[in-house]
């Protein structure tokens, strides 16, 4: 209760309005390595990201929201098929803008979190990460180059990048103080927009701590004809993988025209649980785990 009351004081202090949009959506943004639960003949969100982006499109330029989503066959230590996401937007800013953000954000958590403890339990929030020093800066070819076994181009060629990234390189970000990968293949970001002066690498970057992975953001694609593109082969790409159809998001699309330029992320707010009070298990973090049902 206190984590959800700060993280909302947070925002509101610093002008965002929050908001809240449908959890069953017809149509959901295409991503390949994320399947959705089907509902009735719609799918429950894995992310607001679809509506959220239609609001700043409709001239909301700070918006954040606190809700469920869902991912199918997402289970363990670190993972659920139904867990919180926080996701805020800025219209006419970058991905910076956002790691600017997140600095804030956990440093804000730290001091008010300890404050808020009333239960007479001694707990040392976000205990032996330190979140005043300079946050680690590291970009994703120069982190396979200093722990994995090959480059990150060799492991997109090999279709190994996820492989090297979970087993090489992500047990050795954020492990004393939090670090942001960034700068990935344009493979790997769909709808984050490509750098201007490296039009094979996007605007996208992942914030870990103790080697886990809390947040993902990007400078938003804004470019409607260059989105459907990356969304055909997202979606042929699905249909390979899952052998099921997949809807392009044409209202997002058309909305998406209006939309200059803006900067999102998502936040898992178990994970970030998780982190603050050292727990080592995702379930610990819920008031229901999957085991309780």
């Amino acid at each position: 209760a206190a984590l959800m009351r700060i993280l909302r004081s947070f925002f509101t202090e610093r002008g965002f309005l929050e908001v809240d949009t449908p959890i069953r959506q017809p149509v959901l943004l295409p991503e390949r390595y994320i399947e959705p639960l089907s509902s009735d003949g719609a799918y429950l969100q894995t992310s607001p990201e679809i509506c959220m982006k239609r609001l700043l499109s409709k001239g909301c330029s700070k918006i954040f929201q606190i809700c469920p989503c869902f991912r199918k066959n997402e289970s363990g230590r670190r993972h659920l098929e139904e867990f919180t996401m926080l996701e805020w937007y800025h219209s006419d800013q970058n991905y910076l803008t956002l790691m600017n953000d997140c600095e804030e954000l956990l440093r804000f958590l730290s001091r008010y979190l300890a404050l808020a403890n009333t239960s007479g339990t001694v707990h040392n929030i976000f205990a032996g990460y330190d979140l005043e020093a300079p946050w680690e800066r590291l970009t994703v070819e120069s982190a396979f180059t200093k722990y994995g076994p090959c480059s990150v181009h060799q492991a997109l060629k090999e279709d190994r990048f996820d492989e090297v990234l979970v087993e090489n390189v992500e047990p050795n970000l954020g492990r004393k103080r939090p670090t942001f990968l960034l700068d990935y293949p344009k493979e790997l970001g769909s709808l984050a927009r490509t750098k201007p002066d490296n039009p094979d690498i996007v605007e996208r970057f992942e914030l870990y701590l103790g080697g886990l992975e809390l947040a993902n953001g990007f400078t938003e694609l804004t470019d409607e004809i260059e989105q459907r593109c990356r969304f055909t082969e997202e979606i042929n790409e699905i249909s390979d993988m899952w052998q099921r159809d997949v809807e392009m998001p044409e209202r997002f699309l058309e909305d998406l025209r209006d939309l200059h330029s803006a900067a999102g992320i998502a936040l898992g707010v178990d994970r970030l649980f998780m982190l603050a009070f050292g727990l080592k298990d995702i379930a610990d973090a819920v008031s229901f785990s999957p085991a309780d049902l």
